[in-house]
């Protein structure tokens, strides 16, 4: 791999204004994509094959106007009067005749005809059915519909429009991202003491989540792609791409502060560094796209999302990078006697009298008592991971949606006059077509849910145009995403068998409740398979890098960790409200069904990232001689500065995208914000050196028989120094750099 990069980079370095033209001209096509085909987001969640879904997916063939997407106008009377006042009632029903002429509506249900009224008689709930789903509405359809409550508004009533139609909230923009770009800008100047140099990541970067997000975009108008997924490319494009960047150039740098010409130090940079980068992308590519095997659609797009977004990180990093190294040439080595150069010396352990990096104080500390160091590790991330003991998981719904927003008030209005249930209700089918008798099937069905535990209220039957089937509309005393709604749903679907013989109906339960709940209950029992998945593949990734038995299994317990603590952590601010007012969480309650799952997928990739860049350090010194503490110790020296710049950038990145962010991607930002730092400062900074110094050189033990049977993928470029050192013994150049405990040198001879 080291071989195949060194020649990549050295091109790329050669040929700079080709490959600059070339991403030029990757980006001029995807505009064109997007000018061509582009499309909308749609965040329907569907679980094919799943009970509540396939339901639904009859429902659309018989009766479209009960499987769309529908919404909730709530009237409230002033206080001291009753909604049943004439003058009130009369601006009801103007309301609703005036909704049903709205744009995409083909039904409403006046309140006033229902006597759909609360019992205190003060509030009215009207409804309004679409025949498309909430994906299908058009831009402006929810905004017209809100236009036709001014009559109502005007009679003095108070008036809210709600339903599913709205779904979660969408991210406020993109403006707070800026926030985390500077923090990295400032985090970059300090790490390499120079706002040129600094630059350049933030340039590839930039450009990789640009390629990313123009070509998502491309494909709305082709494949489903949720909201969500374009701002998680956008958060991951980014981190990750200033990250690569950031270990490649910091390389590089560090060549050139030893003397090491421009062209040589591009292409050996890109040949070890980039190695580790090839590695660490592929890992979370690796786990992003094993999100398809959950087997929902929109978790599948948002997952490859991610890994495209990673992928071109990672080919910006390894070719357009190495390009502006070329055009950057001799301005980006240190200025002797400048902070850069005095700080690379002493990473080398040269000049100042081999003065102490920062990360080797760190790294001292840690080992000093390793086993003290372990236990203090250990019992702190265990007892931040206690809260995960309690997760809950839900999609997000009106009632964590922002205060101020519409469908917010009407959903708390409904809850507190008619119930909670009343924003969820549930849709009952019954196949009536073996019945003997249909409506004595829906009727017996009727009595039965009526007096089911946890209704609320049980509507008339609503038989289809054909006659052999019926729906029935439930409404559950609980709101949507709670524990005894689903409990409901269960309930209806172990009755569905007595009923059939009672009635000859087949019964299921559908609607958006069921349906989220059946996303839900997908992704939970698909947590621990995908855990295991994820830790095995590290298992076999870092054995094949590391050589070692010992390091892969300490790189996979750190990171169930940092992924427990990270889950304690998420419980504790979303669900126990802990810090929920001064982080501006809306409202606690489950966490949001997708965030185990895609946390462990991006923490994995991002932690294997840190444990590369580290122990591979370490593995350099351990292989040219050095003894365990020292080797670890090396590694501290060389590589903590720039895992340390990398977390802090990714932390900042995440939390730019914390306060702005929708319902569903506030608390995915948050997780992996703190779940970065986690792992970065603790596990691998911290608890990776104490136990490699406790283990001493049983930490780089590996069977003979294991060892001959991996392959070598020379993560550290040792076969390519080896190959340069002997092209220049055989007269076929100059003196090349040379690895030379831990560091690339100019070979003296």
């Amino acid at each position: 791999m080291a071989s195949l990069l060194y020649r990549l980079g050295r091109g790329a370095f050669r040929h700079r204004r080709a490959v600059l033209a070339a991403w030029l001209l990757v980006l001029t096509a995807v505009v064109t994509c997007v000018i061509t085909f582009g499309g909308t987001t749609d965040d329907e969640f569907t679980v094919p094959g799943s009970p509540a879904q396939t339901a639904m997916d009859t429902l659309k063939k018989e009766l479209p106007s009960a499987a769309g997407t529908s919404a909730q106008v709530v009237f409230v009377a002033p206080k001291g009067h009753k909604i049943t006042e004439p003058q009130y009632a009369k601006a009801v029903s103007a309301t609703m005749a005036k909704a049903d002429k709205a744009p995409q509506v083909v039904g409403v249900t006046d309140p006033v005809q229902s006597k759909v009224i609360s019992p205190d008689r003060t509030a009215a709930l009207g409804q309004v059915r679409y025949q498309v789903s909430r994906a299908g509405l058009h831009d402006d359809s929810l905004t017209s519909l809100e236009k036709t409550t001014q009559p109502a508004k005007d009679a003095g009533l108070t008036v809210e429009v709600g339903g599913s139609a709205y779904g979660s909230s969408k991210s406020t923009g993109h403006t707070k991202e800026l926030m985390g770009v500077a923090v990295a800008l400032v985090v970059l100047t300090i790490t390499f003491g120079s706002l040129f140099a600094a630059g350049m990541p933030l340039l590839t970067a930039i450009t990789s989540v640009a390629v990313t997000l123009l070509g998502l975009s491309a494909l709305t108008g082709v494949l489903t792609i949720s909201s969500t997924a374009p701002s998680l490319a956008s958060m991951l494009g980014l981190a990750v791409g200033i990250d690569y960047a950031l270990f490649i150039l910091s390389r590089h740098r560090s060549q050139l502060a030893t003397g090491m010409d421009t062209e040589e130090s591009a292409a050996r940079a890109t040949a070890t560094a980039g190695s580790a980068v090839v590695f660490a992308g592929l890992t979370v590519i690796i786990a992003l796209c094993g999100l398809a095997v959950v087997r929902i659609p929109f978790l599948t797009v948002m997952g490859l999302g991610g890994a495209g977004a990673v992928l071109i990180a990672v080919g910006v990093s390894t070719t357009l990078l190495p390009a502006l190294m070329g055009f950057a040439g001799e301005r980006l080595r240190p200025r002797p006697g400048s902070r850069a150069a005095r700080r690379e010396q002493a990473a080398h352990g040269t000049g100042h009298g081999g003065r102490r990096t920062m990360g080797e104080r760190w790294g001292r500390v840690a080992i000093r008592r390793p086993l003290l160091t372990l236990l203090a590790v250990l019992i702190g991330l265990l007892a931040v991971a206690v809260p995960a003991r309690d997760l809950q998981l839900a999609l997000p719904d009106n009632g964590s949606a922002p205060t101020s927003s519409s469908q917010r008030q009407a959903y708390d209005t409904i809850s507190e006059k008619f119930g909670p249930g009343f924003n969820g209700p549930l849709l009952v089918h019954a196949d009536t077509s073996r019945a003997t008798d249909p409506q004595a099937a829906a009727a017996t069905l009727v009595k039965d849910l009526k007096a089911a535990d946890g209704v609320a209220a049980v509507g008339k039957p609503q038989v289809i145009d054909h006659g052999d089937a019926a729906v029935i509309q439930v409404v559950p005393k609980t709101g949507p995403s709670d524990q005894k709604t689903k409990d409901l749903v269960q309930h209806i679907r172990d009755e569905a068998p007595t009923w059939q013989q009672q009635t000859q109906a087949e019964v299921s339960v559908t609607g958006t409740t069921a349906v989220n709940i059946d996303v839900s209950d997908r992704l939970a029992s698909s947590l621990i398979p995908f855990a295991l998945v994820v830790v095995g593949l590290s298992l076999v990734l870092l054995l094949l890098v590391f050589r070692s038995v010992v390091v892969p299994l300490k790189a996979s317990l750190g990171f169930l960790l940092s992924v427990a603590a990270t889950f304690g952590a998420v419980v504790a601010v979303f669900q126990w409200g802990w810090l929920a007012s001064a982080l501006g969480v809306a409202e606690t309650g489950p966490v949001v069904s997708i965030l185990p799952i895609l946390v462990m997928a991006v923490l994995f990739g991002l932690a294997m990232d840190y444990e590369v860049f580290m122990v591979s350090r370490m593995r350099e010194a351990h292989v040219h001689g050095a003894a365990p503490r020292e080797a670890v110790l090396a590694g501290s020296r060389h590589a903590s500065r720039v895992v340390t710049a990398a977390a802090l950038i990714m932390f900042a990145v995440f939390a730019s995208f914390f306060p702005g962010g929708s319902t569903m991607l506030k608390p995915i930002a948050f997780a992996l914000a703190v779940g970065v730092f986690i792992d970065a400062f603790l596990v691998r900074m911290t608890l990776v050196p104490a136990v490699l110094a406790l283990v001493g050189r049983a930490g780089w033990w590996l069977p003979k028989w294991l060892d001959r049977l991996l392959p070598d993928l020379d993560i550290e470029g040792e076969r390519l120094a080896a190959d340069r050192q002997k092209d220049r013994t055989d007269g076929h150049g100059p003196g090349l750099p040379v690895a030379v405990g831990g560091a690339l040198q100019e070979d003296p001879h």
